[in-house]
């Protein structure tokens, strides 16, 4: 079978090719009883648009980057989704490249990729987000970019969560169990979302009357491995904390498993919470009580955002979502 092309849509549809380009591109001034005669004929044809020749017409590539430095697979799996969801909507497609941010060439790095590439727009996520030296350089060179959860949002489009009050709800949570050593897991300094968690963690202690305890605060890295090895220190005090409030579902996981090779119930002699809701948290047992953070409707919905101003079709701004509590049986009343 022979291609179908623009040409066949516009015979179809008794338009002309340049009508037909206007509707797949969503330009205005089309009438609806065109558009929609438009549209049908591309669904009856099953007509699917050469990306070369839409660049072509266009001066874009239709694609999108994804960038990431971040050793959670569940967390930026579920972002992938929902990029790759709202580029669907809009004929893109989506590329997505693992980078060290740490890493001298950084920079140099993304700059090979944009090369490459050539996206029309990056999305970021942490600890991406807040690399000023990529923030600067992608200004200057004006190439369009959304952020997930940046630390500094002023100034940037994408997505953020209130990531602080979230975490002082779960440590009420904790509290209103009865528990009252509460420890964090912290995660990445790097991130945002680490520092935002661990201030979390304070407010909901304070409020709660309690003290912090430096012995209770352990380093963790947003990785299975960190929350393992954070939970067997934590695990190994005299004065154990009763609850374990980590910062990402990972480590929270982690410390379940460094829990069951210590012989410690969960929850029965200490409950164990996380943050995201990515995938893992319903398939370890006990089920993990964690913040719902839609991390697939944030990919989502930043993508929309960035393909706001790669388009011209609106305003582009930094949308704020919101959380929700997901008490599951990793937590219970202080023994």
């Amino acid at each position: 079978m022979s291609r179908v092309t623009i040409n066949d849509v516009a015979r179809a549809s008794d338009t002309s090719k340049k009508t037909v380009s206007r509707v797949l591109n969503n330009e205005p001034n089309v009438r609806d009883e065109v558009r929609e005669r438009v549209m049908a004929a591309v669904t009856r044809l099953n007509y699917r648009p050469l990306t070369s020749a839409r660049s072509l017409a266009t001066n874009r590539s239709f694609m999108i980057g994804l960038l990431y430095d971040n050793l959670s697979p569940s967390y930026i799996m579920e972002v992938q989704a929902g990029v790759l969801e709202a580029c669907e909507a809009k004929q893109y497609s989506m590329t997505v490249q693992p980078l060290v941010s740490t890493a001298p060439d950084f920079v140099e790095r993304v700059e090979g990729f944009i090369s490459r590439h050539q996206p029309d727009g990056l999305i970021l996520t942490p600890p991406i987000t807040d690399h000023k030296k990529l923030l600067d350089h992608l200004r200057n060179s004006d190439i369009p970019f959304a952020s997930i959860a940046p630390r500094q949002p002023k100034g940037c489009i994408g997505v953020m969560l209130r990531e602080r009050e979230a975490a002082a709800a779960m440590v009420d949570h904790l509290v209103s169990l009865g528990h009252r050593r509460i420890a964090h897991i912290l995660g990445d300094p790097k991130h945002g979302a680490g520092i935002w968690r661990l201030a979390g963690y304070r407010d909901g202690l304070e409020r709660a009357g309690l003290k912090e305890n430096p012995a209770y605060m352990v380093q963790g890295q947003f990785s299975f491995e960190s929350g393992v090895d954070a939970a067997r220190r934590l695990l190994a005090l005299k004065n154990r904390p009763t609850a374990i409030f980590a910062a990402d579902d990972d480590m929270a996981v982690g410390a379940i498993w460094a829990a069951a090779e210590a012989g410690v119930s969960v929850p029965g002699d200490v409950s164990i919470c996380g943050f995201d809701d990515t995938t893992i948290a319903t398939q370890v047992w006990p089920l993990l009580t964690t913040v719902h953070q839609p991390v697939r409707d944030m990919g989502k919905r930043a993508t929309e955002e960035l393909l706001l101003r790669v388009l011209g079709k609106g305003e582009a701004t930094m949308v704020e979502v919101g959380y929700e509590m997901r008490m599951r049986a990793s937590t219970a009343p202080a023994p």
